[in-house]
């Protein structure tokens, strides 16, 4: 049997909820999963709010993977944005923006990034993501990762799975873009039959903005969330970690949400 351990972790550029800049801190949460894939948000690069360390390099450095970067945003040297770390083989496929809401100025830049992984000799597509926060702004950021430059692309072969911090709860429209072509790995199963796990905020986790979609090929086997002291304090979000088994090869992803 072929199994995958995914996180995705918004790290809140790794100052947690004591206001504490702590690399090594969000690292000892992530190793503590033993991960084979890691899907992280709010990474600082250079910047010199969070002393000019660049994030993604140091925790790919501290759990020994390597790992892909996209910045979302750079003002000049100093950068911010999205990592997927592994250490499986790996490559990557694209990594660029995702459209702007230009009728509310000042909103984040966003953006996506796309690496493939091997599994036991089954390669398995991952987008992770970090939409915003404007609902009119999500949707937009939804239709584009489900066009042709994403889930559009010939290169999106199932398994696949687009994994992130949404900032849309399971009631909103985003979330329900998402599901017309892809499975909440939470969502109830026969082979997963719990209640769904919050990861917001990490105090007091009663909000579901951090999401795992999978295509078909893919089952949950797992879902946990870390609450122990040191999640709870390392970021404002809780790692979401979903243990999958692979059940079929690569496929041409089927339209249509799998009930």
């Amino acid at each position: 049997m072929k199994t995958l351990r995914l996180m995705t972790y918004n790290v809140h550029r790794c100052v947690g909820a004591d206001r504490k800049l702590d690399v090594e801190r969000v690292a000892e949460v992530i190793a503590a999963e033993k991960p084979d894939v890691v899907a992280l948000q709010e990474l600082d690069v250079r910047r010199a709010r969070t002393r000019g360390v660049d994030q993604a390099h140091r925790l790919a450095e501290l759990l020994k993977m390597s790992f892909h970067f996209h910045p979302a945003m750079a003002v000049e040297e100093e950068l911010y944005g999205d990592a997927i770390l592994t250490a499986l083989p790996e490559r990557r496929i694209k990594a660029k923006g995702l459209p702007l809401y230009r009728r509310v100025p000042g909103l984040e830049p966003r953006g996506a990034l796309w690496v493939e992984v091997e599994v036991g000799g089954t390669k398995v597509q991952i987008i992770n993501t970090h939409l915003g926060l404007v609902p009119q702004e999500q949707k937009r950021q939804a239709a584009a990762l489900l066009g042709p430059d994403w889930m559009g692309d010939d290169a999106w072969v199932a398994p696949g799975v687009v994994l992130g911090d949404f900032n849309a709860t399971p009631y909103s429209a985003t979330y329900r873009m998402l599901r017309t072509a892809l499975r909440d790995a939470q969502a109830p199963s026969p082979a997963w039959p719990r209640p769904a796990t919050a990861t917001f905020p990490s105090s007091f986790p009663f909000m579901r903005i951090d999401h795992v979609f999978l295509t078909k090929g893919l089952e949950t086997r797992g879902v946990r969330s870390p609450y122990d002291a040191r999640a709870r304090v390392a970021s404002d979000h809780l790692p979401l970690v979903v243990e999958l088994e692979i059940t079929a090869a690569d496929a041409p992803a089927a339209q249509g949400a799998e009930r």
